[in-house]
């Protein structure tokens, strides 16, 4: 576990050093409204720990992402982990397995677009 975590703090060192804010906060801020939709498309084929994406996510939080964004980002790679998809795949059909994944889909997006609604009473 303790690679993970390094793993993530490497990549937070570097979002925060090298990439400018107006890039996160074009992207995933609250001048983008598909922010939520394409952090979480960018969440997907990560393979990662959870625990990877904590210092990613606070190494876009201070840089101007909204915290719905993040959230789905780091809801995505937890839910579409290779890993869980192919043992889901050997348990269940493919039509079921399709299901879930447009369920917990939508279920992030809509969690994304909640906080970023709520982004400005939580964090300003």
């Amino acid at each position: 576990m303790i690679l993970y975590i390094f793993i993530g703090v490497g990549i937070g060192a570097f979002i925060h050093n090298y990439i400018p804010s107006d890039i996160i906060v074009g992207v995933l801020g609250s001048e983008n409204p598909f922010g939520v939709i394409l952090s979480t498309l960018i969440g997907m084929p990560i393979y990662a720990d959870m625990f990877t994406t904590i210092p990613i996510a606070e190494a876009l939080l201070s840089k101007g992402a909204q915290l719905g964004s993040i959230l789905s980002f780091m809801m995505a790679i937890t839910v579409y982990s290779i890993p869980s998809i192919i043992m889901l795949k050997k348990i269940i059909k493919t039509k079921l397995l399709l299901v879930f994944i447009a369920i917990c889909t939508l279920g992030i997006i809509f969690t994304g677009y909640l906080f970023n609604f709520l982004h400005s009473f939580l964090l300003n």
